[in-house]
């Protein structure tokens, strides 16, 4: 158990002994765990509602956002959650046998994607031992410092350095990805060109990188529609997600709940467990009429 906090963040920004801790204080006070085992596939949900008073939906938002452009289907691209949770349970003792392995050492990896996602990505690849990694981002250099104007609750934009990224990575901003090109079936070049401040491509400024692995890290789009959420039939929102009410995160249908990035979207851990913690009290709440849990 242990979910995105255990397969999705390395083990040089997360301990998992931390993990491991609350674990094991949630099966000492009665939560049962089902492992390996994918709810709309292995198990119908259609059982958990017959058996269940409640359900609470915190799948998370794990469709990832991707790329379509030529050269797309090329071998050593990889969605940036195949590559840090295959690393994550090889340092876990897992089995990889039957997995292909998507090991960054001896490559020239390019990361398309400037977020948390991709700085793990940059220092996962770097204790690989690749031998160079280049970041991509979109979005335009911040500032080196924020504009004293910009006051809360809006986020100060300003230049900020990623520990992994000080590891040893280049970074090039205003950027798009325009194709992927490569021989015998596998990604050898990156084509990009500088795009403006309305993300339009400036015509002269095109330009290649070396790639032997590419990673896509440009977030997560919605959570999976397949499966669980097409069986419950639960209405989603304009973006794609669980639709739920913000006080009793109650979504369309009785006794079903939904909270975390399954509901508001990819957002921060602190989030998700904050909801969790409100959509607890407030599955008690239905359930008792009243909850003495806090919110």
């Amino acid at each position: 158990p242990g979910g995105l906090l255990r397969y999705g963040i390395p083990n040089f920004k997360l301990e998992k002994k931390l993990i491991d801790r609350r674990v094991r204080q949630m099966k000492e006070e009665g939560v049962k765990f089902h492992c390996n085992t994918h709810v709309g596939q292995d198990l119908p949900v259609a059982k958990l509602e017959a058996k269940h008073d409640a359900l609470l939906l915190a799948g998370g938002s794990e469709k990832p956002r991707d790329l379509p452009v030529e050269g797309r289907h090329l071998g050593g691209i990889y969605f940036a959650m195949d590559f840090l949770s295959q690393q994550n349970r090889r340092l876990d003792g897992d089995s990889l046998v039957d997995e292909r392995l998507i090991h960054a050492n001896f490559k020239n990896v390019v990361v398309i994607g400037g977020g948390d996602t991709g700085s793990d990505c940059i220092g996962t690849s770097v204790r690989h031992g690749a031998l160079s990694v280049t970041q991509l981002e979109i979005m335009p250099q911040p500032p080196e410092k924020e504009d004293k104007l910009n006051t809360w609750p809006d986020w100060p934009v300003k230049m900020r350095v990623s520990t992994s990224q000080q590891e040893g990575s280049e970074s090039h901003y205003s950027v798009m990805t325009q194709k992927f090109s490569g021989e015998a079936g596998h990604v050898e070049k990156v084509h990009c060109i500088k795009v403006g401040p309305d993300f339009k491509p400036i015509e002269g400024t095109e330009f290649e990188i070396e790639a032997d692995m590419v990673l896509l890290a440009m977030g997560f789009v919605h959570p999976v529609h397949e499966g669980m959420l097409e069986d419950l039939g639960v209405t989603r929102d304009g973006r794609g997600n669980v639709a739920a009410d913000t006080d009793s995160y109650a979504t369309s249908k009785a006794k079903i709940f939904a909270a975390g990035d399954m509901r508001r979207g990819q957002s921060l851990v602190v989030w998700a467990i904050r909801e969790g913690r409100q959509a607890a009290r407030a599955i008690d709440e239905y359930l008792m009429g009243s909850s003495g849990l806090p919110r």
